[in-house]
């Protein structure tokens, strides 16, 4: 009985979100064309090569090739598999929500367990670098070195978050790096790669889509102040919320901090994009969310400080 009313009360909701949609036709027309742009210009030059590359070094099992103590120190402050190292340092590279496609990837071929790969999902939560020192320090910011503030502060953030939470892991030292791959010439693996990251950015397109519609709906049919508009904005959708923050009347080390948190929560598209790469894990969310809030504080706490150290004489 219970379900049938939570059916009744979604269908509710979708039926009056047509009929918004219908009557603010002109808003959420724009709101596409927007995110069609964004996701042109900015998403896909960004994270196309990083998908192709990613699937490429996973299918080639570029963790054998990683000097062994490297890994022994990755081991030692995660305390996880030492596959997990490879996760950590394309998600470094690529960024969110290439994260969640690497663990999936990873588990489809045996390189690590479920309980791995919802640990690893904790602390490898990072923003695209290219995004953070252009998109976000030169073209919202218009400062380059707040950039360089931002990502310092956001990897360090992760970095400390993955060690207050190793306690958690449930690392069982099975080496998954003995075994062997699918036999596969590099052609297959290529096809293969643009394959998964056509599928990958066509979904991120729905997903971002959605929220900037939903994102624009609420701004429009709620009378907020403009730091609230930026901070609702911020929630749903990080570019968004950059964007609108960085039109604020407000000093520079508030957008700096605020920036960092943003993008070290990610928005609520990000983690909808993230939990739909991995549906086969069955990772909790709420988890997932709680770390992203500690991730948020911690790195805006050191962004602050590594502010005031630098500009404050």
């Amino acid at each position: 009985m219970k379900k049938r009313y939570k059916d009744i009360l979604i269908i509710c909701f979708i039926i009056y979100l047509f009929i918004i949609i219908i009557l603010q036709k002109e808003l959420i027309f724009n709101t596409i064309s927007y995110s069609l742009n964004l996701w042109v210009k900015t998403l896909i030059p960004t994270m196309f090569p990083a998908f192709i590359i990613s699937d490429i070094l996973i299918s080639y099992n570029i963790t054998n090739y990683i000097p062994n103590h490297l890994k022994k120190l990755f081991r030692t402050l995660f305390n996880t598999n030492e596959n997990t190292i490879t996760i950590f340092f394309l998600s470094l590279l690529s960024g969110f929500p290439s994260n969640a496609r690497i663990i999936n990837l990873m588990y489809e071929k045996n390189q690590i367990t479920k309980e791995e790969g919802e640990h690893a999902l904790i602390f490898t939560h990072f923003s695209n670098p290219i995004f953070i020192l252009s998109t976000i320090s030169l073209k919202f910011l218009h400062n380059e070195s707040f950039g360089y503030i931002i990502l310092v502060s956001h990897i360090l953030g992760n970095i400390i978050l993955g060690i207050l939470v190793r306690n958690y892991s449930h690392n069982n030292h099975v080496n998954y790096t003995k075994k062997k791959n699918n036999c596969q010439n590099f052609s297959q693996i290529l096809i293969n790669s643009i394959k998964h990251t056509i599928d990958s950015l066509l979904l991120i397109l729905g997903t971002l889509t959605c929220f900037l519609i939903i994102s624009s709906l609420i701004i429009h049919h709620i009378n907020i102040s403009p730091y609230t508009n930026s901070i609702i904005k911020g929630i749903l959708e990080i570019t968004m919320g950059l964007k609108s923050l960085s039109l604020l009347n407000i000093p520079n080390i508030y957008k700096v901090v605020i920036s960092c948190m943003f993008i070290s929560f990610g928005g609520l598209s990000i983690h909808m994009q993230i939990i739909s790469q991995i549906t086969d894990l069955n990772i909790k969310y709420h988890k997932f969310l709680l770390a992203r809030i500690i991730h948020s504080i911690i790195s805006g706490t050191i962004c602050f400080i590594l502010y005031i150290l630098i500009y404050t004489k």
